[in-house]
């Protein structure tokens, strides 16, 4: 087959055009010295084509975080009475992750551009607020009438958001390298497990209650009588009868992580 008849591969969108030309002119003259016509020149594209797409220079750094935010808007609407609400806002938070794990090179790209210039990390935190006002705005709604139902929310929706980036820039530290879900799913857990049951309004007493535990270590012959709340705290074997015993009895919340289980266990039985 002659050249000549090849296919002429197809032009990128216009909008995947402009972002992949402002990020190469980034690149080669930096962010500050490349301005919206430079970007425009490169993609072959008008201005008016550019501001479109992005309302500035800033948004094309960002280009997905508006899609992102309508989904996971929209999912968080979608919830029911049925929808823990904990658990809910974790799984909404993944759609950010998922966003990013899309295209790994592009992510790490861009992290390392908004850590050289100022003016990318406040807008990137702008960008961050309202992820987390979209959690806080659901929460608030499913808390309606609670004791400290608006402090519940915020408090939750900000552990969500930070538990979400420790493990998403540790990932993008890593050059991408790695399983950024199963770190975000580690990092949720404690979010889960600090404030899933107590959310709910399950054994907590008040705002001084002691957080519920997801574990309980009891001894064989006092685990019928053992208090399971979680009011008073872990039970050691050891503890209670000052012995050994042969047999202990663990007790688990069910959304307890395995890891969280086992550790607890190995405590209980001197091997941590």
């Amino acid at each position: 087959m002659s050249s000549s008849s090849a296919v002429p591969a197809a032009k990128p969108p216009i909008r995947d055009a402009l972002v992949a030309a402002a990020f190469r002119l980034f690149l080669e003259r930096g962010y500050e010295q490349t301005t919206v016509d430079d970007i425009v020149a490169l993609a072959g594209v008008g201005r008016r084509s550019f501001f479109r797409y992005f309302p500035s220079k800033e948004d094309v750094v960002f280009p997905d975080h508006e899609r992102c935010l309508a989904e996971m808007t929209a999912f968080l609407a979608a919830g029911g009475p049925e929808h823990e609400p904990v658990r809910r806002v974790c799984d909404a938070a993944r759609l950010v992750l998922r966003m990013y794990a899309e295209n790994p090179a592009f992510s790490v790209q861009r992290y390392r551009l908004t850590r050289q210039v100022p003016g990318l990390r406040a807008y990137e935190l702008s960008v961050v607020w309202r992820y987390e006002r979209a959690l806080a705005e659901y929460l608030r709604a499913r808390f309606t009438g609670r004791p400290d139902g608006t402090l519940r929310a915020d408090v939750i929706a900000a552990a969500v958001v930070a538990a979400h980036n420790n493990a998403l820039r540790s990932w993008l530290r890593s050059d991408g390298k790695g399983d950024p879900g199963a770190a975000v799913d580690h990092a949720l857990g404690y979010v889960q497990m600090t404030f899933g049951r107590s959310a709910a309004g399950v054994g907590v007493a008040g705002p001084a209650a002691t957080p519920t535990p997801a574990t309980w270590i009891v001894p064989a012959d006092t685990a019928d009588t053992a208090d399971t709340a979680g009011t008073a705290g872990p039970v050691r074997a050891d503890a209670a009868t000052g012995r050994s015993d042969d047999v202990v009895v663990l007790v688990s919340r069910r959304d307890a992580p395995l890891w969280r289980v086992v550790q607890e266990l190995e405590t209980a039985l001197g091997r941590a």
